[in-house]
């Protein structure tokens, strides 16, 4: 008899999973929740989001100002709403919008002073809780990690 996994454990699943590949999707969506909250708690502690952070993240590194457009082709989750999520950036004083000279259609969105401080005092801690998160795993395991996770991106099987 197959002992059970461990996320049918965790989760209290009487019966094995239909295919590997559902228990792979289930585990995914298990590590992919339970990292999201502790982000997300991390993040309210800084007054952001974690879409928030990821805007501003963006425009620090581009150095410049960037089409909103852009920013939301660049976002690691996608939003629907990347202007809502600029509007509420701009209400804290976090980034600071320009229309396009050029083609008054096109925002340009900036990140501001107090922005780029709010984001140094994030950068240690931040990178503290990625170890805390994932530091358990040694540098091959984080390699292969994020080999698996783009495989499984392409959801064509390429």
């Amino acid at each position: 008899m197959a002992t059970d996994s461990k996320l049918q454990q965790e989760i209290k699943k009487r019966t094995p999973f239909h295919s590997p590949e559902q228990e792979a999707y289930l585990n995914l969506m298990r590590t992919s929740d339970l990292l999201q909250n502790q982000m997300g708690r991390f993040f309210r502690e800084y007054g952001l989001t974690a879409s928030q952070y990821n805007v501003l993240r963006i425009l620090r590194g581009e150095g410049q100002p960037l089409p909103s457009l852009e920013i939301a082709e660049r976002m690691i989750q996608v939003v629907p709403a990347i202007t809502g999520l600029i509007d509420r950036l701009e209400k804290q004083g976090l980034v600071e919008r320009r229309r396009c000279e050029n083609d008054r259609r096109v925002v340009f969105v900036e990140i501001t002073p107090q922005a780029i401080k709010l984001l140094a005092k994030i950068d240690k801690p931040l990178e503290d809780m990625h170890k805390h998160m994932l530091g358990h795993l040694n540098r091959g395991e984080l390699k292969q990690l994020s080999s698996l996770l783009e495989k499984a991106r392409t959801l064509d099987g390429g």
